[in-house]
């Protein structure tokens, strides 16, 4: 059985063109591919969940902690996920209440069955916590979760405040990766990217944290900014190798409605960011100077340097790892059952407060998505092996997708072998789009 491709249009098969890389597709509009999941009525979600906590896994599988931190000094002009301006007296306030939800969650007999193989404090700006409230972060994790003896435990942040005294509190708090979005060291780019610090500053600070060799740093730039030409992406990348840092994220803007940063393009204040051909140059440009740095690649947009950046949180998260989310914001999934908190830091704190599940939302998990979660990853990678998609109601997925990949490899996007399916660079800076092609083509039958 083979998929008709006759329902879809260029979406999702993609355009005939001389220039894949810059035209094979309408721009991107997220940044990651995601299935379609049914909302659960909310009292029933939570009682799933809870469920769920309270008895041991049915099922082993890989896991990891993502803890929120929903607090930044400033909002960066393209982001839609600013929460809340830091103050002392909210975040001390926060920060009791995420000990107590760490408390309360460690306990559960779902937590205690197996180890956690990664953890990941995201935001916002985890950076924001003291010195003290670092290290004691870290210290409640090791404490009360059972962590794999080689668990990646992520601190991501701004180089903006983050000065020794705070790096050693996290060290020594447990804290062995550091993830820091520089963005740009570009200082006009991060001007206008509302970035607090000029480059020069943010490059020293990165090379005087990575010359320790205390712990993984990984840095993230965005290509796309307004000003970022192609000459200061490049200088970008240069200045990211002279830091010595780890790894490196080069990931697309994508820059959602209603930002700061659009509404001060159409004032008139900036320049528009990069339109999606443009931004597919810089993608080249940054692979190529990756290549010619003999840089070790991880994903279509992750490279490290040396054998410690492993990047494992990212790699499990894409693999469909379970995910305890834990904070005001946070996201993860339990036996595919999505679970969102809540981002309103009143409503967070009040549930802190009487002892409740800080949940949002549930979502039900979705039939087949091991197989979802498979081509995710593996497009992620730049490769899908047949092999590695679960069976399709007792189909091979490869076999009956092979249409549209025979499709895509007319039009530049892929390779296609008997078994395996290789994406062109065209198809790696499309692979999000392909990912969910393939999604919404599984999804339609």
């Amino acid at each position: 059985m083979f998929v008709d491709l006759t329902p879809f249009d260029e979406t999702i098969l993609g355009t005939h063109t001389p220039d894949p890389l810059r035209f094979a597709f309408p721009p991107k509009k997220h940044a990651h591919a995601a299935t379609h999941q049914m909302p659960l009525p909310l009292e029933q979600g939570i009682a799933g969940v809870t469920t769920q906590l309270l008895s041991p896994p049915v099922q082993s599988g890989p896991r990891c902690l993502y803890i929120h931190v929903p607090f930044c000094r400033v909002r960066c002009t393209y982001c839609h996920f600013f929460q809340h301006a830091a103050s002392r007296t909210l975040i001390d306030s926060y920060f009791a209440a995420l000990l107590k939800e760490l408390g309360m969650k460690a306990a559960m007999p779902w937590t205690q069955a197996q180890p956690f193989e990664a953890v990941y404090v995201g935001g916002g700006t985890p950076t924001a916590l003291s010195a003290a409230q670092l290290q004691q972060l870290g210290q409640e994790i090791r404490r009360q979760f059972w962590l794999t003896p080689d668990c990646e435990i992520t601190l991501e942040g701004r180089i903006n405040g983050f000065d020794d005294n705070a790096f050693e509190h996290a060290l020594a708090g447990g804290f062995n990766r550091f993830s820091f979005g520089v963005q740009s060291f570009n200082t006009q780019v991060r001007r206008a990217a509302k970035r607090l610090d000029d480059g020069d500053t943010v490059r020293e600070r990165i090379h005087a944290l990575s010359a320790r060799q205390e712990a993984t740093i990984v840095v993230d730039l965005l290509y796309g900014l307004p000003y970022q030409t192609a000459e200061i992406f490049a200088q970008d990348v240069a200045d990211y190798l002279q830091t010595g840092a780890n790894g490196i994220d080069l990931y697309q803007l994508v820059v959602a409605p209603n930002t700061p940063m659009l509404r001060m393009v159409e004032q008139g204040k900036m320049p528009p960011p990069a339109t999606t051909a443009e931004k597919a140059s810089l993608f080249a440009q940054g692979v190529s100077l990756m290549d010619q740095h003999d840089c070790r690649r991880l994903s279509v947009n992750h490279w490290a340097r040396d054998q410690r950046e492993q990047s494992r949180y990212n790699r499990l998260a894409k693999h469909g790892a379970d995910i305890l989310p834990l904070g005001c914001g946070a996201g993860g999934s339990i036996d595919g059952i999505g679970i969102m908190q809540h981002r309103d830091l009143a409503t967070y704190l009040d549930a802190m407060q009487t002892n409740t599940m800080p949940i949002a939302r549930v979502v039900a998990a979705v039939e087949h998505r091991r197989v979802y979660d498979a081509i995710k990853a593996g497009l992620d990678m730049g490769v899908l092996h047949a092999d590695t998609l679960p069976p399709w109601q007792g189909m091979s997925v490869f076999q009956y997708l092979s249409p549209l990949f025979a499709v895509w490899q007319q039009h530049g996007l892929v390779t296609l072998c008997e078994n395996k399916l290789q994406l062109t660079l065209a198809g790696q800076f499309w692979s999000v789009t392909l990912a969910q092609a393939c999604i919404h083509v599984l999804q339609s039958l």
